[in-house]
């Protein structure tokens, strides 16, 4: 069982997954980031100095008793924006990619070089080359 699960683990493909879910949980990160620190002040500004993530619906106030019940939309909205960002920027790297790859299946194959002649095939060309220089010396 050990062994069927060293071969399962050490598979290119899985390996390959690993690494990608690493560098999107980073990429992920990065963008909540510049969603967060950077477009979401920006826009806040330009609908009036609001903290949008702090926009909400109150469906019922707060008391002794029980929490305030409401929708916040804002960070709704600002979920919306990281999808959106990430999914943009997959869509960009995967449009290179495939541009790449359309012009590396379009170039050109390489000429093949002609096959080297067998070694009778050589013996067949010096005994040519000789009975000619024999046939032109008795000419």
């Amino acid at each position: 069982m050990w062994q069927e699960f060293k071969k399962f683990a050490l598979r290119g493909n899985v390996v390959d997954m690993a690494v990608g879910v690493i560098v999107g949980g980073a990429f992920g990160k990065i963008v909540t980031s510049l969603v967060n620190d950077v477009v979401m002040p920006i826009l806040g500004l330009l609908v009036g100095r609001v903290d949008l993530t702090s926009l909400k619906l109150v469906l019922r106030q707060a008391n002794d008793t029980t929490a305030e019940l409401a929708l916040t939309y804002g960070v709704f909205l600002q979920n919306v924006l990281d999808f959106l960002i990430i999914s943009f920027s997959i869509f960009m790297a995967i449009r290179m990619i495939n541009k790449v790859r359309r012009k590396e299946e379009e170039a050109p194959p390489a000429p093949e070089a002609p096959p080297e002649p067998s070694t009778e095939e050589k013996l067949l060309t010096e005994i040519r080359d000789l009975l000619k220089q024999q046939v032109g010396r008795s000419a």
